[in-house]
């Protein structure tokens, strides 16, 4: 697989509430599970998406076209929508995006633009979009009709330095109200090959402080 290079659009993914599917559904939850890839590859395959890494429910794409990640980004909220659920089983999807340059070590990308888009896709509520300004400004003239982009300020994000303005991909015939959303996130399921180490490191660092300070806690 022959990845782009240079300005790249990203594309983080994940499943709301997939733990308490899980729970809820049991072994009912694998085949929705399928399904779910199989809608998420067949959008990134019929918009020139490469699709990078898969952990648990998350994907991590690029895309050489902020365009074609656009396209890719709405076709997936499309065939979500239109999916015949089982009652209690619909799959929400978070999707975020962001357009920045990366250098490509071997068949991984590094650098700050990874985090930045993993950031924007943890911040988003299932069946929403969220598309930085940076990649706003590269399709705001070229969508179709049916793609509009909805302007929801400046947010922070964890871990990143300034406030972030960013805007939802509105698809005309899914849905697009939701709740205002978190200024600051936590990480998505899918951290970028950098921040594995720090994450982990942060991780148990949090449970020894958190055990400590309990009442009663024993090690």
């Amino acid at each position: 697989m022959t990845l782009p290079t240079g300005t790249v659009t990203f594309l983080f993914t994940d499943i709301e509430g997939s733990t308490r599917l899980m729970r809820e559904l049991g072994d009912q939850y694998v085949p929705l599970q399928v399904v779910h890839h199989e809608l998420l590859r067949n959008a990134f395959r019929s918009n020139d998406g490469r699709e990078l890494r898969t952990e648990g429910d998350s994907f991590f794409c690029v895309f050489a076209s902020a365009f074609d990640a656009c396209q890719a980004a709405a076709s997936a909220q499309r065939s979500f929508a239109e999916h015949a659920w089982p009652e209690g089983g619909a799959i929400r999807v978070r999707i975020g995006l962001h357009t920045g340059e990366a250098p490509l070590m071997g068949d991984e990308y590094i650098g700050l633009d990874v985090h930045h888009a993993a950031r924007i896709a943890s911040s988003a509520f299932g069946g929403q979009v969220l598309v930085s300004a940076t990649t706003r400004a590269l399709v705001g003239g070229s969508l179709p009709s049916e793609l509009t982009l909805r302007d929801l300020g400046n947010h922070r994000l964890r871990d990143l330095a300034q406030s972030e303005r960013l805007f939802q991909l509105v698809v005309n015939g899914v849905p697009d109200a939701f709740r205002p959303f978190a200024r600051s996130t936590a990480p998505p399921t899918i951290c970028p090959p950098s921040s594995r180490a720090s994450s982990a490191e942060a991780t148990s660092s949090h449970r020894r402080s958190s055990c400590s300070s309990a009442r009663g806690c024993s090690r």
